[in-house]
């Protein structure tokens, strides 16, 4: 664990902890990760910085080895958990590719507040939270992996990104930590 400093204008982003994403067969239970994301936001928001919720409702439409796998048409597979108790000063994020990054209006966002460092939480750590690190890593943002705070479909791709991936494209540290810095 390696975080420097926590910017006082960071936002935290937490990535596809919906109602379809906490129910798939996941390498630890996500009540504990929901729990620490929730905790996250709570301080975030008390402290004044933004928190953005995102969550997908489709996939990108190319073709891969393992074939098209479209989501539910179920809306409530798309609905937050209700733990993270959505504000109004929250800024939703509905994507339709892995990152939260990509077709979405996150970046004119973030910028538009200033904010220069991005803490990333959720589910997949493989998936959502690494697609949407690395592109924040690549349009120049200071990228903190919560990584207490992410757990993933398969072991072995869940310790690649802690071990080998993360520490590329940013810092990580633990829930504790980030509140106590926070505080």
């Amino acid at each position: 664990m390696s975080l420097t400093q926590l910017d006082a204008n960071a936002a935290l982003i937490v990535v596809d902890l919906q109602h379809g994403v906490v129910n798939l067969p996941l390498i630890e239970p996500a009540a504990p990760i929901v729990e620490r994301s929730a905790k996250l936001a709570r301080a975030f928001r008390a402290s004044g910085r933004p928190v953005v919720l995102v969550n997908v409702d489709a996939g990108a439409p190319g073709r891969t080895d393992m074939g098209h796998r479209p989501l539910p048409s179920d809306p409530e597979f798309s609905r937050l958990v209700p733990e993270l108790e959505q504000a109004p000063t929250d800024h939703l994020v509905t994507k339709k590719r892995w990152g939260a990054f990509q077709t979405t209006d996150l970046d004119n966002w973030l910028r538009g507040k200033g904010v220069e460092q991005v803490v990333i939480v959720g589910i997949a750590t493989s998936i959502g939270v690494e697609s949407t690190a690395r592109f924040a890593s690549e349009l120049g943002y200071h990228v903190v992996l919560v990584t207490d705070a992410m757990t993933d479909l398969d072991a072995g791709t869940h310790e690649n990104s802690l071990a080998k991936v993360f520490p590329r494209l940013g810092e990580t540290t633990t829930t504790d930590d980030l509140l106590a810095r926070i505080g």
